[in-house]
């Protein structure tokens, strides 16, 4: 799925969002500054797999966040955790570096990428800022949006206070 499919699906699910162009960001500095003004929470997006590389998991936490990958793994309950490869990415999530997204999971097989979001994240309370598949678009949208369409997809998600170093 693409961007213009992505924004369909999220039309036909009555899914509200707010959305704005920009050149293409690959860092939150780049998104700071080029990015026009969104409410919401600025948002970092993590493609990790495990050790051996059977698990992948997409993890959403604040741009500021600096995540402390050891203890998360402790956290996850798994061994050791890695960045995961510009292919998984592309093969798990359909995006390439500077695109990846919470809404990544549209693309993904069901119970291959397991999605967890920092609870401050969902204590912010505001909408998530998030690329449309590419990392030339914005779109806010709120939480309890976010949650219907993962329920449309059968894409499963826990919180868990994600270290941070």
């Amino acid at each position: 799925m693409g961007e213009s499919e992505l924004l369909a699906l999220l039309d036909r699910l009555g899914i509200q969002y707010e959305r704005v162009e920009h050149p293409a960001v690959f860092t939150f500095e780049e998104a700071e500054a080029l990015v026009p003004h969104l409410p919401g929470v600025h948002t970092k997006n993590l493609f990790l797999r495990d050790g051996k590389g059977r698990r992948h998991f997409l993890v959403v936490v604040a741009s500021e966040a600096r995540v402390d990958l050891k203890a998360l793994a402790g956290v996850l309950e798994i061994g050791k955790l890695g960045m995961a490869s510009e292919e998984r990415l592309l093969l798990h999530l359909g995006v390439t570096p500077g695109a990846v997204t919470i809404l990544g999971v549209v693309n993904a097989e069901p119970g291959v990428v397991e999605l967890v979001i920092d609870t401050s994240v969902l204590a912010a309370g505001d909408p998530l800022h998030c690329h449309p598949l590419v990392n030339t678009s914005t779109l806010a949208i709120e939480w309890k949006d976010l949650q219907q369409l993962f329920d449309a997809i059968g894409q499963s998600w826990i919180a868990v206070d994600v270290p941070s170093r």
